[in-house]
């Protein structure tokens, strides 16, 4: 296959290349490499595709209106992962602008692209953040998630809104995954486990949001990168069990599917400190904080849809996972 996937430089992005361009697909990464957090690591993230003969970096804006159509004209790509977007739940209080750009004009230009240029199949990064203020748990994708409580969620259900309307008009076959707080190595500095891990071993206290009492079903990135390629791997097609007086957010007349992907194994935000300090061998240094807007005190995943359509679901401890990362930071960083 011929898979663009934007967003490479990013997290998520570089493991998911990674994996495509190990089975053997050609993959056109595309970024804009801003300086949202430090692009250095954008860049050795990168450092580690440059030796697969299949990848090749396209440095551009996915709300670039002209540059974007061209590129799906001139490479006719079979399916696209579209992973590009401004992140960070805190950050669109501050600059909501630029998550309008990237995250529902950047997405327009790909789902017009994917229409006019025959894609088979796009895969696109909706987020845990559309259960907003729902507290039944765990989340479910038969849930409504009509309450957001940031813009950064309000945009990831717009894509969903959007991405299915498509489907629908178009017959594009398209399936978000709702993402649930990735970690692991080569993982965003804005993060959490990066933040704490970084304080800890600096000897500098950590800030603890709504005084410690968070619960996050933190899911590493390996197992988010295979499940990213098995829903590649499987488009979805119209439901015919699906009833339209009984409307399933779930599913659609369209070939249109969203996936919960989390470690279904929420975990307090004390345990997941009290890890960092095992591995690092420090004690943190807690300055106990209100919790901040547009936070959520909690979420879990229902993982039970995405196993029954891909045959997968995450399956990495936390431990593992922490372990993992701070050997990488360590090495990385040199500390």
């Amino acid at each position: 296959m011929k898979i663009l996937l934007t967003g490479a430089a990013g997290f998520i992005g570089a493991h998911v290349a990674r994996l495509l361009l190990e089975r053997g697909d050609t993959v056109v990464g595309l970024d804009n490499l801003n300086p949202y957090y430090d692009p250095r690591l954008k860049k050795d993230r990168l450092a580690t595709l440059a030796g697969h003969a299949g990848f090749r970096f396209e440095q551009m804006d996915v709300a670039d209106r002209a540059r974007m159509p061209a590129l799906f004209a001139r490479e006719r790509f079979d399916q696209v992962v579209h992973l590009a977007a401004q992140a960070g739940v805190r950050h669109s209080l501050v600059d909501p602008h630029a998550y309008v750009d990237s995250n529902l004009v950047g997405f327009m230009n790909v789902l017009e692209g994917c229409r006019h240029h025959g894609v088979g199949h796009l895969v696109y990064a909706s987020s845990s953040s559309v259960y907003g203020g729902n507290t039944e748990m765990p989340f479910s994708e038969h849930q409504g998630v009509d309450h957001p409580v940031s813009l950064y969620a309000a945009t990831k259900k717009a894509n969903e809104l959007m991405a299915h309307t498509y489907s629908h008009l178009f017959s594009l076959p398209t399936t978000g995954l709702r993402f649930f707080t990735v970690y692991g190595p080569w993982g965003r500095p804005d993060m959490a486990l990066f933040l704490f891990t970084r304080a800890i071993l600096a000897g500098e206290p950590i800030q603890v949001f709504n005084h410690g009492r968070m619960v996050r079903d933190f899911t590493y990135i390996d197992d988010i990168a295979q499940g990213v390629v098995k829903t590649l791997d499987r488009p979805p097609a119209a439901d015919p069990a699906y009833d339209r007086a009984q409307a399933d957010p779930a599913s659609s007349h369209a070939p249109y599917r969203v996936f919960n992907i989390g470690n279904h194994r929420p975990v307090p935000l004390m345990d997941f400190i009290a890890a960092i300090e095992r591995h690092t061998g420090r004690t943190a240094f807690k300055q106990l904080r209100d919790i901040q807007p547009g936070d959520v005190p909690a979420t879990y995943a229902d993982v039970s849809e995405l196993e029954a359509w891909t045959g997968f679901a995450p399956h990495t401890s936390i431990d593992d996972g922490i372990g993992r990362f701070v050997a990488w930071y360590r090495g990385y960083y040199g500390v």
